[in-house]
């Protein structure tokens, strides 16, 4: 294996050691809104891992969930895009995988509509995006180790949003009380 790649992958690895969690997080999460029906048994097993789980929920219509998974998805893909073209000094590659996860109008729209039942959440997830940023400054550089160093503090923002976070998929009616309008039009 390439030694260069090897010595990448090790720096984000250390990158991503849990530290001091991050600013952004609520210090006392905010009550979680209820989507399980009155009829469902109180030891079920979803409820049983909501008591394991003591992330605070982001309150999601099932498309919006849906929809936040595939963003996800694709930032994972960036990130390992950003890797492979940090490894081969492709900064024109670093740049262009950074796009998806940088921050723009239209995303931050996005995270004021999905962290619109979670206070905290819109904040946290915007300072993921602009953390990301930082990368394709780097980029522009040509500066790998700097590219290497935003992109570990990018991902120390989005494991601490993990950290803090889980999607709590609801139906309309409680997405409606908790004041919503339904999912953005794309």
């Amino acid at each position: 294996m390439n030694p260069r790649l090897i010595l990448t992958l090790s720096f984000i690895g250390l990158a991503c050691a849990p530290e001091a969690p991050p600013a952004a997080a609520p210090k006392t999460p905010p009550a979680a809104p209820s989507s399980a029906p009155a009829s469902a048994p109180a030891s079920g097993p979803q409820q049983v891992l909501d008591q394991m789980d003591t992330r605070v929920a982001v309150p999601l219509l099932p498309m919006m969930a849906h929809h936040q998974k595939q963003n996800m998805r694709d930032h994972l893909v960036a990130v390992q895009e950003i890797v492979l073209a940090a490894a081969n000094d492709d900064f024109t590659g670093v740049e262009k995988a950074v796009a998806r996860i940088g921050f723009s109008d239209q995303m931050g729209q996005m995270c004021n509509h999905m962290g619109a039942g979670a206070p905290g959440f819109t904040e946290q997830a915007i300072a993921f995006h602009r953390t990301a940023d930082r990368i394709s400054a780097a980029a522009r550089d040509k500066d790998r180790a700097r590219v290497l160093s935003e992109l570990g503090a990018t991902l120390q923002v989005c494991t601490g949003c993990h950290a803090v976070w889980k999607q709590q998929v609801v139906d309309d009616p409680t997405w409606q009380a908790l004041g919503r309008s339904g999912p953005p039009a794309h």
